[in-house]
């Protein structure tokens, strides 16, 4: 398949709830669309408090399971595709240290930040919640910023997830300070293509005019929740169109060694 990204390494599988399809159906649409590198990044499960259990995230349990089997069809499919295993996970620093050393206990080849949560997701809200408080999206700013200062995480998923519908100056104001420390950082932040495809509040075309502006790297990330998304070349083109709008410096791939 010509004219489509040639790596994605945001997918999801069925032990976060809300997704469909299997790991193999994943892979086997990607080699089709002629993707050649294929992360799996799920939702990172948390050592929650006091007995809580998400209802969008594997548990801590399913974690080795997770691996194990993506690790075992990149065994299988390595003549056609790289797989990757890694997670989403948001930077919260009550989990963070647990979160890190399951990360280097399953060997896992890389994390993407998606800060859906800057606290525990029991106590919320959730940062794709519609607000006009200046303190939340001043909070979710601080949070990534100081999550990406960690060196953990490869790259900023949905970096304008933050809903907010306050002042223009505010937002101007902070998600410049965000683009810029990621630039510093030379961290990519991702233009997500299922936002797109649902028609969320993100992409939001105020954000990529100010990741233009500041010159940050930009990778596309299908955000896959189920196979059919994989093969969604419509959406593909529609944030290339993003891209050439704001003139932005989009790569291919990441160097995952």
């Amino acid at each position: 398949m010509q004219n489509f990204l040639t790596a994605n390494y945001h997918a999801h599988t069925i032990r976060c709830q809300h997704a469909s399809g299997t790991e193999r159906e994943y892979i086997e649409a990607a080699i089709a669309m002629g993707i050649r590198e294929f992360g799996f990044s799920d939702h990172v499960p948390c050592p929650f408090r006091d007995g809580y259990v998400s209802g969008i995230r594997m548990t801590m349990e399913q974690a080795p399971e997770y691996v194990r089997k993506i690790r075992s069809l990149a065994r299988e499919y390595q003549s056609d595709i790289r797989i990757y295993a890694g997670f989403e996970a948001e930077y919260i620093p009550e989990f963070y240290e647990e979160q890190k050393k399951l990360f280097r206990t399953l060997d896992v080849d890389y994390v993407i930040m998606g800060q859906h949560f800057w606290c525990s997701e029991d106590k919320g809200p959730c940062t794709a919640a519609v607000t006009g408080d200046e303190s939340r999206i001043r909070s979710y700013v601080n949070q990534v910023i100081e999550g990406m200062h960690t060196g953990t995480y490869r790259y900023l998923a949905h970096p304008d997830i933050m809903n907010y519908r306050g002042m223009d100056s505010v937002y101007d104001w902070e998600m410049t300070r965000l683009c810029r420390a990621m630039k510093e950082m030379d961290i990519p932040i991702e233009i997500n293509m299922l936002g797109l495809r649902e028609n969320r509040h993100y992409p939001d075309e105020r954000f990529w005019k100010i990741a233009g502006e500041t010159g940050n790297r930009v990778i596309l990330g299908i955000d896959a929740h189920c196979v059919e998304q994989i093969y969604d070349r419509e959406t593909y083109e529609k944030g290339i169109k993003l891209v050439e709008k704001y003139h932005l410096d989009l790569i291919n791939g990441m160097d995952m060694r």
